[in-house]
């Protein structure tokens, strides 16, 4: 089986849950470190499936991965090697499929309800009985739908929490988080939690409160998309 190309664009931002999914399926995966300079792989074919996670830059900078990751994601998605983004995944997918990133309206930071779309492409992706979930939330800034692409989620802050563009599936929550995830974001992002007057901002200390028990809640959510997902990984 060719392996999952897990990209990690941040120290902080590892693959977490997704990461102990595969593992406990046995599906080989390899971490590309781009925040260690790593090259962007050129061909996607030479792996199962294509992840890519969050970090605190934005879509839209001028790094010098950023237009690479685009033209790997417009060409795995060309010859059907299913693609997943995590936040910033996300919204590079977003932006390599002709859609647009920009402000959010508010900053979300913390826990808060995801609603899952009445469409048929959101039924499969989430199966029954998932009408709305509580999620990780860390962004300042959203993407738009691409041509193509079906939303399969939002909430009251933010419209677009995911999008489906085949076997392809890009989210701007953070379905992968685990204990050490939080605790270290909490840490490291202090200061913009202080500095910041959004609405859809928690402390940390509201963050942390019953954080196991949402936690597993939310890896029932994730397990459903990643379950999916992965029927489309190439062998």
């Amino acid at each position: 089986m060719k392996p999952v190309a897990i990209f990690r664009h941040s120290p902080t931002e590892g693959p977490g849950y997704f990461a102990t999914y595969l593992d406990a399926r046995n599906i080989p995966w390899r971490l590309i470190a781009v925040d260690q300079g790593e090259a962007i792989p050129s061909d996607p074919q030479q792996f199962g499936g294509l992840a890519f996670m969050g970090g605190p830059m934005s879509a839209n900078d001028e790094l010098p991965w950023i237009l690479p990751e685009l033209q790997l994601i417009r060409d795995s998605i060309a010859c059907d090697v299913p693609v997943l983004g995590h936040c910033l995944g996300g919204q590079l997918m977003s932006r390599a499929l002709g859609g647009a990133v920009g402000p959010n309206p508010v900053k979300e930071i913390g826990w808060g309800e995801v609603e899952v779309a009445d469409n048929p492409v959101a039924r499969q992706w989430f199966g029954a009985g998932i009408e709305h979930f509580e999620s990780f939330h860390w962004h300042g800034e959203t993407f738009t739908i691409p041509k193509g692409a079906v939303r399969i989620m939002g909430n009251r802050f933010c419209k677009n929490q995911g999008f489906v563009m085949g076997n392809s599936l890009g989210t701007q929550c953070h379905v992968e988080m685990t204990g050490e995830l939080v605790e270290s974001w909490c840490k490291s992002g202090a200061d913009e939690i202080a500095e910041s007057g959004s609405p859809a901002v928690q402390s940390p200390q509201h963050i942390q409160r019953g954080m196991q028990d949402k936690l597993a809640a939310l890896r029932v959510v994730a397990s459903r998309l990643y379950d999916r997902w992965t029927k489309g990984l190439k062998n």
